[in-house]
């Protein structure tokens, strides 16, 4: 796991030939609407077949597990998790 930051901390896990990989998030303030949907734009800038991509062909689709209740973040850490559906 890699981890940065002081205030605002992040730690990327997992690896590209496992089971999914994700991002945590600590330090996010409550109360800011956030879905699943917000990633849709950058993450369709990464799909493969584009120079510089995997060729793999997987989803990435995210899924929020915590820090987020009713559209709007809770102030806990924020996880969010992608599978490998293509290792």
């Amino acid at each position: 796991m890699n981890q940065f930051g002081h205030n605002f901390r992040l730690a990327i896990w997992g690896e590209s030939h496992g089971h999914q990989i994700g991002i945590s998030l600590d330090g996010v303030p409550a109360g800011i609407p956030l879905s699943e949907e917000d990633f849709a734009e950058d993450l369709a800038r990464r799909r493969s077949g584009a120079p510089g991509t995997t060729p793999r062909r997987e989803p990435d689709v995210p899924q929020i597990v915590s820090g987020v209740y009713g559209g709007y973040t809770t102030g806990a850490p924020l996880t969010i998790e992608f599978a490998n559906t293509n290792t």
